[in-house]
């Protein structure tokens, strides 16, 4: 039986297979066409198959609205010595279905080189699979540490092929901005580069050493978004506000809280007192960054980060004084809800869906999709007071941490261990939750955080086979481990043509 990651909802896999060659064609329905180009290009460099169109082709890519149960990412597969069937109720479905057959195909029909050698049959099957959550997120934080457009392009390929369909891009923090903002050059000009740190050795405890930077180009990031989306993966950008923004005040000081004081972009790690002033200027710079974010990314949510944000400059600052009177505010702490209700509410207007990380649970306008990931109890609290919820529980989904205890693992975020079967044991849903409670749970999220992970292949040791786990567990729901590990145990050939580094 074949073993597919993540496992589908019902199969069955009778006797027998059918070969694709090159005289293999693909009829095509109406509206087939993008998950045609889709398929022909994961599969042409290994097999070279042209799989040309045909109107009597024996393998069949069909859009079919009737079967409703498929929802938008869900596919039907059958495949008999004689012919292959993929239907869908939505393109979305096709395209997750076209990785069900890699998956079905001999391991070597991932490589990225030509395998002349190799047949290339697809085991006889008949697959109904349709996702329990439709969040199945990956975070990734390229503010901390740069990595080129082209590694982004991997990196999406690699979720597509586990059935990943949120790529949240992390681009701006205290140590660096990555999108360019056409109204504000110096964001990626000084704000996209820190220097040398006196203050410590590179890679080392709270510091960074070593100067770095790097950003991004619009062209680049619009393409990375088409790329993305035709492989059935939305890119979600996160720019952080009120709080992470020490790169952005060092490119414009006045938008802080003491206009004339110069900063540089943070060579530290950890939370950063300097923030966002609250004046007419710091949330015209807001509005005028999220216009340009929404001009590129299409998501229909919008990542402001939102979490641990100081108020000790808001309480010492004359104009964040004058603000709390004005809107009749308590405190310092209270603008911090007032910053998230102002932003929140011009996505809103803008027909977006902003998300913030939750540190309690209950900080966030009502508005906001909310991530949590401090306390597994957050996620109930959210749900129980209206907000769409992402779980993103930082003991079971931050792929940063070691992945194991052995002492030769390389460095990471200091804290407990993350390993496989932690991963694999997080539900997103509560289990004290409601059906109501429940049904605003969205699904979860991996996150790997930078400040210890330079290069694309620490990225790839540290994310699989974690996100195998977290896939499986988003795309299924709860499956046996053991099961899930001799599933994996063959998965890992494919992880091998693919050249990702994962457990022994």
């Amino acid at each position: 039986m074949p073993a597919l990651i993540p496992r589908p909802t019902e199969a069955a896999f009778p006797p027998g297979h059918f070969t694709l060659d090159h005289h293999t064609t693909v009829r095509l329905g109406p509206g087939t066409e993008p998950a045609a180009d889709l398929l022909r290009s994961l599969l042409a460099p290994a097999t070279g198959l042209p799989l040309r169109p045909s109107p009597d082709g024996p393998f069949t890519l069909a859009l079919d609205p009737a079967p409703g149960q498929l929802g938008d990412e869900g596919y039907a597969l059958t495949v008999t010595p004689d012919a292959v069937l993929l239907r869908a109720a939505h393109p979305t479905g096709l395209l997750r279905g076209i990785q069900t057959i890699r998956q079905l195909l001999p391991a070597q029909a991932l490589s990225a080189t030509a395998q002349p050698d190799t047949g290339w049959p697809l085991p006889c099957a008949d697959i109904t699979d349709v996702p329990r959550h439709p969040w199945r997120g990956a975070m990734l934080d390229v503010a901390r540490h740069f990595q080129p457009v082209s590694y982004l392009r991997r990196y999406v390929d690699l979720l597509a092929l586990h059935k990943i369909s949120v790529f949240h891009l992390h681009l701006t923090d205290d140590q660096g901005w990555r999108m360019p903002i056409a109204a504000y050059p110096k964001l990626t000009e000084i704000g996209g580069h820190r220097a040398e740190s006196p203050q410590g050795p590179a890679g080392t405890g709270t510091y960074d050493g070593t100067p770095h930077g790097g950003s991004y180009t619009r062209t680049e990031l619009a393409d990375l978004v088409r790329y993305a989306a035709a492989r059935g993966v939305t890119v979600l950008p996160e720019t952080e506000m009120p709080g992470h923004v020490r790169a952005a005040l060092a490119a414009y000081p006045a938008l802080g809280n003491h206009p004339g004081r110069t900063l540089d972009v943070w060579t530290r790690w950890g939370v950063c007192d300097t923030v966002l002033g609250v004046h007419d200027q710091a949330l015209d710079f807001c509005r005028t960054v999220l216009d340009e974010v929404m001009d590129v990314f299409p998501s229909p949510y919008i990542h402001i980060g939102g979490e641990e944000c100081p108020t000790a400059e808001w309480t010492h600052s004359p104009a964040a004084r004058h603000r709390m009177a004005a809107e009749g505010l308590p405190n310092a702490q209270a603008l911090h809800g007032w910053f998230l209700g102002q932003i929140g509410d011009f996505l809103v207007r803008n027909g977006r869906r902003p998300v913030g990380w939750a540190e309690t649970g209950a900080e966030l306008p009502l508005d906001f999709t909310v991530m949590t990931w401090r306390e597994a109890a957050h996620t109930l609290a959210a749900a129980r007071r209206g907000h769409p919820v992402v779980n993103a529980y930082h003991r079971a989904t931050y792929l940063d941490y070691a992945r194991s205890g052995d002492p030769h693992e390389p460095p990471a975020q200091p804290g407990a261990v993350v390993d496989l079967r932690t991963v694999h044991a997080h539900d997103p849903v509560p289990a004290e939750a409601d059906a109501e409670a429940a049904g605003r749970v969205l699904g979860t999220q991996a996150q790997l955080w930078t400040e210890f992970v330079t290069t694309p292949a620490h990225i790839e040791y540290l994310t699989y086979p974690r996100l195998c786990a977290l896939a499986d567990r988003g795309w299924s729901g709860t499956t046996d481990w053991t099961d899930f590990r001799t599933r994996l145990s063959d998965h890992t050939v494919r992880l091998d043509a693919l050249g990702i580094p994962h457990h022994p």
